[in-house]
């Protein structure tokens, strides 16, 4: 499955990274290698089946 992402440089420093067709699914990180890291895990637990208790 292919996802857009959109990475934005923080004002902060580092930069926001989020994913346009997941509603909520944001993510950052201090480089771009970081911050496309921590999205791609956001992305896999955004997507992972919920366990219903």
């Amino acid at each position: 499955m292919k996802l857009k992402i959109v990475l934005e440089p923080s004002e902060e420093g580092g930069y926001t990274v989020y994913v346009p067709d997941l509603l909520g699914c944001i993510s950052e990180g201090d480089t771009v290698d970081d911050a496309i890291a921590n999205i791609r895990e956001a992305i896999e637990l955004y997507l992972e089946p919920v366990e219903s208790d």
